[in-house]
């Protein structure tokens, strides 16, 4: 162990997943928090991540320099390695020659032994491919996904050579996510698979891997903690990206509702259960999507015997020029103040979620078109301050006869 640990230290440790750093027997040389992006460092990323098959000088030229007019680009290049080799001695790294060029290809040198992320999620990646035992290729699989702490260069990400390899890696992520959630399936894992999905979701957000830890719940019979996970979810993703999430959420939602148990009780305790709480809020009642979507099908179904006049109504945000507002710093301050205006608007039996960024849909029971107009005109009342241009749209449909005014 003593001598891993002192092997590790005369190794060039080199981070890329998630940013940039690169540390040398404990004092980090580059990134994290010395966020600044500089030529040494562009330098250093290309050197290090293809440090087997060498950079072109076309390439480094183009990185280093891009489209500015310089002179003599060879005496520039020249330069930049020639500080690089400065820095990298008052680092305290072996005296060596770091960059060695051969035939118009640039390598970093063989005398200082490097230890890459992405590198060695790749090596795990492609070891687990040609492993024939499960156990054995599963703590592969998940070696490599932990290995994976978010996006490869991500402060890089307008540069053509670093967006490529991100997204090569992340599709490799991706499958070994998926590959090793079907291997601790089979093991019925299911702690490790609850593990993974917050991981991945983490790391990836918004690419629907909250679905392998809603899975993991309700194999464990944890119903609640899945129910409380999905409304979560798909409340962040209407708020950061305007869209609600992959279809799997909803389908482990219904196979929760199937499989969801209570202990035994009587009436009266399941009843107090049910109940809202003290801390009622006025006006509308304000919930998330998927409830809203329920209490839809339900007030449906109620409608088809009872006759009863429902319509749902879309609000939707928009500029002065008459468009529908999808992003903005003012975005979010604008949707909480037409959130309070539409639950101080609408009755108590009346039901409202928001929809996405800048939209929101209440459920308006047993009421007349003209009684909707009514609400529009006290939404507006509300919601329009002075002379702001910024306002609001509606979109009405009845209930049963879905036919849009």
């Amino acid at each position: 162990m003593e001598y891993k640990k002192d092997e590790e230290r005369e190794t060039l440790q080199v981070q890329m997943f998630g940013g940039f750093s690169m540390t040398w027997k404990g004092t980090r040389l580059a990134g994290a928090s010395k966020t600044r992006e500089s030529q040494f460092v562009y330098l250093m990323q290309l050197l290090l991540h293809y440090r087997e098959k060498g950079v072109s000088r076309e390439l480094l030229e183009e990185v280093l320099f891009g489209e500015r007019e310089i002179d003599n680009i060879h005496n520039a290049m020249r330069s930049v390695i020639y500080n690089a080799k400065k820095k990298l001695q008052k680092a305290c790294l072996p005296d060596v020659s770091y960059i060695v060029q051969k035939k118009g290809i640039y390598y970093w040198t063989e005398k200082i032994a490097v230890s890459e992320d992405s590198a060695r999620f790749e090596e795990l990646i492609q070891k687990a491919e040609k492993e024939e035992h499960s156990r054995t290729k599963l703590r592969y699989l998940l070696e490599a996904c932990y290995l994976y702490r978010g996006e490869f260069l991500p402060q890089q990400a307008a540069v053509i050579w670093a967006a490529q390899e991100a997204r090569r890696f992340r599709q490799m992520f991706f499958g070994a996510v998926e590959e090793a959630a079907e291997l601790l399936r089979e093991r019925q894992d299911w702690p490790c698979l609850k593990k993974l999905g917050t991981h991945a979701a983490a790391v990836s957000p918004f690419a629907d891997w909250e679905v392998l830890i809603m899975e993991a719940y309700t194999s464990m019979g944890q119903y609640e903690e899945a129910r409380k996970l999905y409304d979560d979810t798909v409340e962040l993703y209407v708020q950061e990206q305007g869209v609600r999430p992959d279809g799997r959420l909803e389908k482990l939602l219904e196979r929760l509702g199937k499989q969801m148990n209570h202990q035994y009780a009587l009436l009266d305790a399941i009843q107090e259960e049910l109940a809202e709480g003290t801390e009622v809020r006025e006006g509308g009642y304000l919930c998330a999507y998927p409830e809203f979507r329920g209490i839809y099908h339900m007030v449906k179904r109620i409608m088809e015997r009872g006759g009863q006049s429902v319509y749902l109504m879309l609000c939707t945000i928009m500029d002065s020029r008459g468009r529908p507002m999808k992003e903005g710093t003012i975005l979010e301050e604008l949707a909480e103040r037409l959130e309070v205006s539409i639950c101080h608007s609408v009755r108590r039996g009346d039901t409202v979620c928001r929809y996405g960024r800048g939209q929101y849909l209440m459920l308006l029971v047993n009421t007349t078109r003209e009684n909707c107009q009514a609400v529009q005109r006290r939404i507006n009342e509300k919601f329009v301050i002075g002379r702001q241009r910024i306002g609001v749209k509606y979109h009405v449909n009845s209930v049963l006869c879905p036919i849009e005014e």
